[in-house]
């Protein structure tokens, strides 16, 4: 095994705190009882993926979310529920980060949305008084700015082919084991990481 030189992160699960049945019931809430089989932790049908990579706008999203749920929810229905996942940021984590890119070359790849980057940024400013996240790292990836998304491992290969990586160098760090089993398939070192563990407990 190689010595670790970078390391990429996933997002949520990671640094921040999400609860996906928070969405679920939200959704359920407004009546929408098939949300689970459209998207969860482990899948996304057609139209989150189109969401997650770019091409449909928010605006494109609440419409066609309304016609397959054949409901007539505002805009703000929608994202409230979408956005019901988001919880915190723990700050130790943040300061453990700031931390840790002294010492490796850090990079981010979240499956996220316009929707969500905007939600999540917001809770850092008021919650974390942090107006900036994405300085920590040498590059950000989002999957909505990137046209890609995990698992596929292709997605992967590009960033490590932008960022002249050597996959056997890189560590990928995910609470999905999807995802984790796309990282390998690129050739990166993993830890698939899972609460109650959090990074603070991986000693790097």
């Amino acid at each position: 095994m190689h010595p670790i030189k970078n390391i990429i992160f996933d997002l949520g699960g990671i640094f921040m705190n999400i609860d996906f049945k928070k969405t679920e019931q939200a959704f359920i809430d407004l009546g929408i009882t098939q949300f689970p089989d459209m998207f969860n932790q482990h899948f996304a049908n057609h139209l989150f993926e189109d969401l997650e990579t770019g091409k449909i706008s928010p605006d494109q999203f609440y419409e066609a979310f309304r016609q397959a749920t054949e409901t007539s929810l505002s805009n703000t229905q929608i994202k409230d529920a979408w956005n019901a996942l988001l919880l915190d940021f723990p700050e130790e984590r943040l300061v453990w980060l700031e931390e840790l890119s002294t010492r490796y070359k850090l990079f981010l790849y979240s499956n996220t949305n316009q929707i969500h980057y905007d939600g999540f940024m917001e809770i850092l400013q008021k919650e974390n008084n942090r107006s900036q996240f994405n300085h920590l790292f040498s590059k950000a990836y989002y999957s909505h700015e990137l046209g890609l998304r995990k698992p596929y491992p292709a997605s992967f290969q590009y960033i490590l082919e932008e960022q002249n990586l050597n996959p056997s160098e890189t560590l990928f760090i995910d609470d999905t084991l999807g995802n984790i089993e796309g990282a390998k398939e690129a050739g990166l070192q993993t830890i698939h990481l899972v609460a109650p563990r959090t990074v603070l407990d991986l000693g790097l």
